[in-house]
């Protein structure tokens, strides 16, 4: 009996080492695995490294988003784009599309020398409720309606003044104002009118 248990225990043995061993004798050595490290990149002569004192500077205490957003909100922006038609067209076409009142109430114009002055929204001018909202949910939840009424009724605006002045063959119309509600005016005209 003791023949067979060491005729069986042996092998067992030596296959077992073999599984545990990981099988390095079949493993192949690849290319990537022999590669050695080379050595750095060297800057020719002539040439100099770029300096890199600046890149990591530390603003100082107070200059940062709050100090820049104060400077930009004083400060007004200005913004245009080009029109085909002549100054006195594009100014009764823009009268049009600002009469629709989503981005604003026109405060003041002055036909002689094609100037709008606008109150514009704040926020975008498609806050209003989606369809299905206006269709089936409008007047069951008060509060949930004014929030989702459009910020005209909210009372928060910007002034925008707005120009349109002949230029070349056709008509340039600026607006000047606060940045945001500049953005806004001049990004709605110039999708609604086709600029270029």
């Amino acid at each position: 009996m003791k023949k067979t248990s060491y005729a069986l225990v042996v092998p067992a043995l030596l296959l077992s080492v073999l599984v545990v061993s990981g099988c390095g004798a079949f493993r192949s050595k690849k290319d990537w695995q022999r590669a050695q490290q080379e050595a750095p990149l060297e800057i020719p002569p002539g040439l100099d490294t770029p300096s890199t004192s600046a890149a990591l500077v530390v603003p100082d205490v107070g200059s940062g988003a709050s100090g820049a957003a104060a400077s930009q909100a004083a400060a007004p922006v200005s913004d245009g784009f080009i029109l085909a038609d002549d100054a006195d067209a594009a100014y009764r076409r823009i009268g049009e599309l600002l009469s629709v009142g989503d981005l604003g109430k026109v405060t003041s114009h002055d036909d002689a020398t094609h100037t709008y002055q606008i109150a514009a929204n704040r926020g975008k001018p498609e806050d209003r409720p989606g369809f299905f909202r206006r269709m089936f949910g409008g007047g069951k939840n008060a509060d949930q309606d004014t929030r989702d009424a459009p910020a005209s009724a909210s009372g928060n605006t910007q002034s925008v003044v707005l120009n349109v002045t002949a230029s070349g063959s056709g008509s340039e119309v600026r607006a000047q104002g606060d940045a945001d509600g500049v953005r806004r005016v001049i990004d709605a005209l110039k999708s609604r009118m086709g600029s270029k």
